[in-house]
């Protein structure tokens, strides 16, 4: 494990050790945690952007006039 230094005004590092408290937690912690929490969100963005490519790739060819006339495209319903 590593070890950090963070500098951060007093009354954030009070509200950070009350959010801690509250949590049964430390400073220590919540950092780690939030940490934790970017390298997860970043690995989930690389899948779904790895999913969406595969899905791409699957498409071969569209066009919305091979699926729908003019008039349906453009239809409006009268009320």
């Amino acid at each position: 494990m590593t070890n950090i230094t963070v500098s951060v005004p007093d009354d954030v590092y009070r509200a950070a050790r009350i959010r801690a408290a509250e949590r049964g937690s430390s400073v220590s912690g919540l950092v780690a945690e939030y940490l934790r929490s970017l390298s997860e969100r970043e690995a989930e963005f690389a899948r779904l952007e790895a999913q969406q490519r595969h899905i791409q790739k699957q498409i071969d060819r569209f066009s919305a006039r091979d699926r729908l006339d003019r008039e349906e495209l453009h239809g409006r319903a009268v009320r």
